[in-house]
């Protein structure tokens, strides 16, 4: 089980941590929106004992156990378009999304 950062969001990561502090960047999901799930990210105070880590380019990911099987295999990426930017997600898990983007359905 994998999940992997593009270099532009390794070092958006590290901007945040640089500035707000934390050991990495939280990962999950949870039940939500009109195709089921949606993505919580949020910086990481501290690695709890259920948690799996993933370390690329020096910036820790932090996932729990439970939510693992619903990122395994994504690769999150940060875009800047015209005035806005956020992360992206590439998950191979994902069988549909909302027609807003906010959420996605696992089938």
């Amino acid at each position: 089980m994998a999940i992997s950062l593009t270099q532009s969001a390794a070092e958006r990561i590290r901007s945040f941590l640089d500035r707000d502090g934390g050991v990495g960047l939280r990962l999950g999901v949870k039940k939500t929106g009109c195709s089921g799930w949606a993505y919580t990210v949020e910086l990481a105070d501290e690695i709890l004992a259920d948690d799996v880590v993933f370390e690329q380019e020096a910036v820790k990911v932090v996932v729990t156990s439970g939510s693992l099987a619903f990122l395994d295999g994504s690769v999150i990426d940060f875009v800047a378009e015209g005035l806005g930017s956020s992360f992206q997600f590439n998950n191979p898990n994902v069988t549909d999304e909302c027609g807003c983007g906010e959420s996605f359905t696992i089938g």
